[in-house]
C-alpha cells in the first residue's frame, strides 16, 4: 500500500492552481471539470509520477471551522520537503508569500510556514 492522492481543500481552484505551479514550483497533472469544480491535482516537478496534491474546493460547511481551527492554533495543513528550508524560505518570501514562522532548526529538522493564500497554512521541511 502506498499514498497516491492527498487532498488540500482550497478557497479558489484557479487561484490554488496558479500559486502551486507558479510559485510554489509543482506541475499540473490532472485537470478534469466536474461540475461547477474541477478534479484538479498537482505533482513536484521533481517526481512527477509520485503522490498527486488534490486542490478540492472548500465549499463543503464542515472545512472552514476545520481549517479556522487549524490556522488560529498555527497548525499547518500539511507539508512539503524541500532541500534548504532557509534557501527555500527566502525565494518564497521574495516572491511575496508570508511566512507565519520564520524558519527554525529543531535538532536535525528545519522547518517554515507559510500562508499559501489559498485558506491554508503549509510547512516546508527537511531533516537531515
Amino acid at each position: 500500500m502506498r499514498i497516491h492522492l492527498t487532498s488540500l481543500f482550497v478557497d479558489d481552484q484557479a487561484k490554488a492552481l496558479q500559486f502551486y505551479t507558479e510559485v510554489l514550483g509543482f506541475v499540473k497533472k490532472t485537470d478534469v471539470p466536474v461540475g461547477e469544480d474541477r478534479w484538479l491535482t498537482v505533482v513536484s516537478a521533481e517526481d512527477p509520477d509520485g503522490v498527486e496534491l488534490v486542490l478540492e474546493p472548500s465549499g463543503h460547511p464542515a472545512v472552514k471551522p476545520y481549517r479556522d481551527a487549524l490556522i488560529d492554533d498555527g497548525i499547518p495543513m500539511t507539508a512539503f520537503e524541500v532541500a534548504d528550508v532557509q534557501a527555500e524560505y527566502e525565494r518564497l518570501s521574495a516572491l511575496g508569500v508570508k511566512f507565519t514562522q520564520q524558519p527554525i532548526e529543531m535538532d536535525s529538522i528545519s522547518t517554515a510556514v507559510f500562508d499559501d493564500s489559498c485558506g491554508n497554512l503549509i510547512q516546508i521541511i527537511h531533516s537531515a
